[in-house]
């Protein structure tokens, strides 16, 4: 049932960022007077296809890893001489370049849309309080002070741990000074602030690892949970020593446990080997021995689990942020967020290329499946969120200078703007293969990535 929910949310994910794209191409190709043959949301066999008043067939294909619009061209076949105006490559440059823009162009407009709606229906973020500082670390050296709410980073406004994240990953692999504002921190009724500045020398984050937050050594804020067991995995060793839903853990082999960190530390602790468990259900104390399983952290540490999990603390109210924008300011802030995240991508992209961010971060269908489905069970703004920014990494994509991309055709475009004439057939057949051999490599090394975190 998991593997149908997470096809079915990658397939509507891909399928409604995808139409959008193609969108773009075909509507601004109309305006321009170009005849489109075929808009295919799809690729490989046609298992729907419907013909317009135009004579545009828009067909549903079998594969659905992508789209395309076909349009009336000279290049590719015969064409009529009363149909010569309505192809492609009759039309000005600037015609062409408005056609192959408007699909990476609709994508980042349909992002703006995305988060214009957010804002205006009213976003519920977690106020970014700092629980811990981790020992050693960036965090720990300025004295950063727990309980204390980040409310900027480098001049920028923080509302929310998703803005915390971003600020941070703007700064990966850089040096200098990273200035924080915090407010509050020594105890209950403060609400002064204060600002620390940290060091940075070339910031390295291994982003298959840890996260930014993590790497600077910052544990966030989280509301202590209660020792009443409201998970069990099936066949784990909690559910097969006999614990059950609704036991409160009281005691492990005779300590009484006050926090779930407790349980958390004293379970991992002790891999294989036996551990007394006093719970209460309902009005009956119980002793039941569990013996933890062992596995292996990614930092090669071997620890013991039990498949056992509690359920949501409450947040205090005083730290639930509710953002609700009217239908102007919700605008400007749908437009900066999607500058953001557009400026962020293009940041990242050139750190890969130079080495600072690892390969290993690039991503296929398998993991924006996987993402896909989580975002979706987890409610209309994550979902929607992760649709906002998968749209601006397809228009940022498309519009980089690779042919067989909408920017490489760009890039031949400007060129024949600046000499007056079309790039030469045979360069253009150079690029396609340059082109081909990048994309292929970059779709392997992801479908790579996708297979090893699986």
């Amino acid at each position: 049932m998991e593997f149908i929910q997470t096809v079915l949310a990658f397939v509507v994910t891909l399928g409604v960022l995808v139409t959008i794209h193609e969108w773009g191409h075909f509507i601004v190709a109309r305006l321009c007077g170009v005849k489109v043959l075929r808009f295919s949301v799809g690729f490989g066999k046609v298992l729907y296809s419907k013909v317009d008043k135009q004579g545009t067939e828009f067909a549903l294909a079998a594969i659905p890893l992508g789209g395309y619009v076909k349009m009336l061209d000279e290049r590719e076949g015969d064409v009529p001489d009363a149909q010569r105006q309505q192809a492609f490559n009759t039309k000005s440059v600037w015609q062409r370049i408005a056609i192959v823009a408007a699909g990476p162009v609709i994508n980042l407009l349909f992002a703006v849309l995305a988060y214009w709606v957010l804002f205006v229906s009213g976003v519920n973020t977690v106020a970014p309080v700092i629980g811990s500082v981790v020992k050693g670390s960036i965090a720990e050296q300025v004295s950063l002070p727990i309980g204390a709410e980040i409310v900027a980073i480098d001049g920028r406004q923080i509302g929310s741990w998703q803005d915390v994240n971003l600020a941070l990953a703007r700064r990966i692999g850089e040096s200098g000074n990273m200035d924080i504002e915090v407010q509050g921190g020594a105890g209950k009724g403060n609400y002064s602030l204060s600002q620390y500045q940290l060091q940075l020398d070339d910031w390295s984050v291994d982003l298959e690892k840890q996260g930014p937050i993590d790497a600077l050594g910052i544990v966030r804020y989280r509301p202590e949970a209660n020792l009443v067991v409201a998970h069990l995995v099936e066949g784990g060793r909690a559910k097969l020593a006999g614990l059950r839903l609704e036991d409160e853990i009281l005691a492990i082999s005779g300590h009484n446990i006050k926090t779930w960190q407790e349980l958390v530390e004293t379970v991992q602790a002790a891999p294989e080997m036996p551990l007394g468990f006093t719970v209460q259900r309902a009005t009956e104390r119980l002793e039941i021995s569990v013996t933890p399983g062992q596995k292996t952290t990614q930092s090669g540490a071997v620890v013991g689990y039990i498949g056992v999990g509690p359920g949501s603390a409450a947040w205090p109210e005083d730290m639930i942020r509710n953002r609700q924008l009217g239908l102007i300011d919700g605008l400007l802030a749908a437009s900066d967020k999607t500058w953001q995240m557009t400026s962020l991508t293009l940041s990242s992209i050139k750190k890969m290329i130079e080495g600072i961010i690892s390969v290993k971060n690039l991503s296929g269908p398998i993991t924006i499946a996987k993402v896909a489905s989580a975002t979706a069970q987890s409610g209309f703004e994550a979902y929607i969120s992760f649709l906002a920014y998968l749209s601006i990494s397809l228009g940022v994509l498309n519009l980089l200078p690779i042919p067989m991309l909408d920017g490489g055709h760009l890039l031949y475009y400007f060129i024949e703007v600046i000499k007056g004439k079309p790039v030469s057939e045979r360069i253009q057949g150079l690029g396609l293969r340059i082109g081909m051999a990048l994309l292929f490599s970059m779709m392997a090394i992801a479908m790579f990535n996708d297979v090893m975190r699986l």
